[in-house]
């Protein structure tokens, strides 16, 4: 196993038991050392917030160091929501776009553009559907990245 993998085995259900929902685990070089990235999220209203990623933080920080899925590697451990604008990857995140703006990127044009805005109506494991001024399916292996339009 990866160490993303194994940290993901760890500390999922610690999250998922505080009350967040793991969303990704990242470890990557960065500035000279490894650094290792959960990000997590919340169905609250307002989000992640600073208490959160500190309390999460303080609960899976000595499990990591326990379990030492680095092999000794030292690293910088942060914390993070994954922002607004974030990649739509997971079931629940598409559950919760529906009806919601999105944007599509595709790996190939279609249609002329690679870009397509708008309401996402439908997904399942093999398709999404959107609707601007009429409905759109794609199918989800040409989607590069799904994310939903912030406007402010």
């Amino acid at each position: 196993m990866s160490v993303k993998e194994t940290v993901e085995s760890i500390i999922e259900p610690i999250i998922t038991e505080m009350g967040y929902r793991l969303v990704e685990v990242s470890y990557l070089k960065q500035y000279g050392g490894m650094t290792l990235t959960i990000f997590i999220d919340s169905d609250k209203e307002g989000g992640i917030a600073l208490d959160d990623c500190e309390a999460v933080s303080k609960a899976i920080d000595p499990i990591l160091e326990a379990h030492n899925p680095t092999a000794d590697q030292s690293y910088t451990l942060n914390i993070s929501s994954p922002g607004i604008d974030r990649p739509l990857k997971s079931e629940k995140d598409f559950y919760k776009n529906i009806g919601k703006e999105i944007e599509l990127s595709l790996y190939k044009q279609q249609e002329g553009k690679k870009k397509f805005e708008g309401a996402l109506i439908a997904y399942d494991s093999d398709t999404v559907t959107i609707k601007n001024k009429e409905e759109q399916k794609f199918l989800r292996k040409d989607i590069a990245v799904i994310k939903p339009v912030i406007k402010f």
